[in-house]
């Protein structure tokens, strides 16, 4: 299918590998320009390699605001303009409510809610001026099942998803619209961070009997910033092989 967005200017953030880097991938292979970011500079040019098509690599870390606003700001320059934000980070530490001081909080807010509020606010305005956008947010399957020992996480995508929701709400008859993608266990090195040598375990109970690949991901998050998903906003779609379990 060819998704109507080749020549598109795509800001995609935590770029240099997981989800997010596959992401990118897939748009580049529909004929989007890219500029993708991450923290180490060496990670960040093999990830840029790895990508088919035009890719501005930047060096930025999202875990700020600044940060944040920073990379939409240096993507902004190196493409002329941005049509399409993936605003996707890395999770904060693990741990749960009696091992987590509420010192913690503020930075795991500031790495998975506020960054996505910053990125936004740089390139949605522009998005809106020239009537068409699409902002694509990475979050996960824990903003509808929480996910045990990841007490911060849980609570800072839920977070990010309502303001998500209410933006999409704001901007939809500008042509912009606003999704996340609520991805469950996939093999990253986020995964084998948390689980370690066992990560094979997280597949235990996931229906399809395996973890999600990362390419299969890509392809979905790259649909929704698609001409033809035009009609879709304000969504938070799992992607998670059937192991979120509630009907709605």
């Amino acid at each position: 299918m060819d998704l109507g967005i080749s020549g598109r200017r795509a800001a995609i953030a935590g770029a240099s590998s997981g989800l997010g880097l596959a992401t990118a991938q897939a748009l580049a292979r529909e004929g989007v320009r890219v500029a993708i970011c991450g923290r180490d500079a060496g990670r960040l040019a093999t990830a840029a390699a790895s990508i088919d098509g035009e890719v501005h690599p930047v060096v930025a870390d999202v875990s700020t605001v600044e940060g944040a606003a920073g990379f939409v700001e240096a993507a902004t320059r190196e493409l002329g303009g941005v049509d399409i934000l993936v605003a996707n980070a890395g999770g904060p530490p693990p741990g749960t409510f009696a091992s987590t001081p509420l010192e913690a909080y503020p930075a795991a807010l500031e790495l998975n809610l506020l960054s996505v509020v910053a990125m936004c606010q740089v390139a949605v305005p522009p998005m809106q001026a020239q009537g068409w956008g699409r902002v694509v947010a990475i979050t996960s399957v824990s903003v509808r099942q929480p996910i045990p020992h990841l007490i911060l996480s849980n609570t800072a995508r839920a977070g990010v998803t309502g303001f998500l929701k209410t933006l999409a709400l704001e901007v939809a008859g500008d042509g912009v619209t606003v999704n996340s993608v609520l991805p469950g266990s996939h093999d990253t090195d986020r995964l084998r961070s948390l689980y370690g040598g066992a990560a094979s375990a997280a597949a235990a109970d996931i229906p399809v009997g395996h973890l999600g690949r990362p390419a299969d991901f890509g392809a979905v998050a790259a649909f929704l910033c698609s001409d033809q998903a035009r009609f879709i906003t304000g969504a938070a779609i799992p992607v998670e092989g059937g192991a979120y379990r509630a009907l709605l």
